[in-house]
């Protein structure tokens, strides 16, 4: 089993050689635009483009809680959008956040990474605009990428 490894840093700027996939969560509803994206944006425009033709198609492609869209950004360099939150953060109700995605999403999320044979590197996934916890979230990344032999940081902008 591989360490987590927390390092403070952007994870749109993977510290790492080799093959290196960024992770992060949307939304169910196609929305894209704040929190974390606006950083994957700024790099690189293929992520966005990519779910939003994924969410139009919705009706004839796997698009959901659960799944996972990669995008290839440069040679050795993807971006997974893990569909992970039921909407967005409302003035009522509970957190956006689903935690059987994301745990749906790192499973399939550690194929893709085997597959490309690819570090992954993602932020504190769910716990800014979508809600969730950390302690919540951590052991779903340990379970599901660090079990399975996967190399991951987690990247912090303190």
């Amino acid at each position: 089993m591989k360490p987590l490894r927390i390092i403070a840093g952007d994870a749109t700027s993977p510290q790492a050689k080799g093959p290196k996939l960024i992770a992060h969560v949307c939304n169910d509803i196609g929305g894209w635009g704040k929190g974390f994206v606006v950083a994957v944006s700024r790099r690189w425009p293929e992520p966005e483009a990519e779910f939003r033709a994924w969410h139009r198609g919705r009706s004839g492609n796997d698009f959901g809680l659960g799944a996972v869209q990669v995008v290839r950004v440069r040679p050795d360099v993807w971006v997974a959008n893990m569909v992970g939150q039921r909407g967005i953060r409302t003035g009522s109700g509970g957190p956006p956040i689903r935690y059987d995605a994301v745990a749906r999403c790192l499973a399939a999320l550690a194929d893709h990474a085997v597959e490309l044979g690819a570090g992954v590197h993602m932020p504190r996934i769910g716990c800014g605009l979508a809600g969730g916890k950390w302690s919540r979230i951590e052991p779903l990344i340990s379970d599901n990428l660090c079990a399975k032999d996967v190399e991951v940081t987690v990247y912090d902008r303190s």
